[in-house]
């Protein structure tokens, strides 16, 4: 049970702290204030970088079967980020579906290879 909480939460704070960093690069009344794509730019470095420190840590809590671990992580974050824009970011931007996963949902599979990656190293590693 802790597992699925730890998995949740990080989950939950691998969408959440991009969309935070990117409030401050739009108006009040919703513009963008900065070049298009620097603005993806700095979403995919900034989610890269959340999202490798919260595997990290998660995997610190990890003991054995981490490839297992690996995927179960990424498609559970997979899931719950393409929940939270669905939720959250289709919404708000009035985004096509279609468009959505172009521009922006299938970058969160970046998330699922890193949790692979990361559990096929401690896999090896480990033995």
């Amino acid at each position: 049970m802790k597992a699925i909480k730890w998995n949740i939460g990080y989950g939950f704070l691998s969408w959440f702290v991009p969309f935070f960093v990117s409030i401050f690069f739009f108006s009040k009344d919703g513009g963008l204030q900065i070049d298009l794509f620097l603005f993806k730019t700095i979403m995919i470095v900034v989610g890269s970088l959340s999202g490798c420190f919260l595997l990290y840590r998660y995997f610190l809590l990890v003991d054995s079967k981490f490839l297992k671990e690996g995927f179960v992580i990424g498609i559970s974050w997979l899931f719950i980020n393409w929940l939270l824009d669905i939720l959250v970011l289709i919404p708000m931007s009035k985004m096509p579906m279609d468009v959505y996963f172009i521009q922006i949902g299938f970058r969160y599979l970046s998330l699922l290879f890193f949790a692979i990656a990361m559990g096929a190293i401690l896999e090896r590693k480990v033995k």
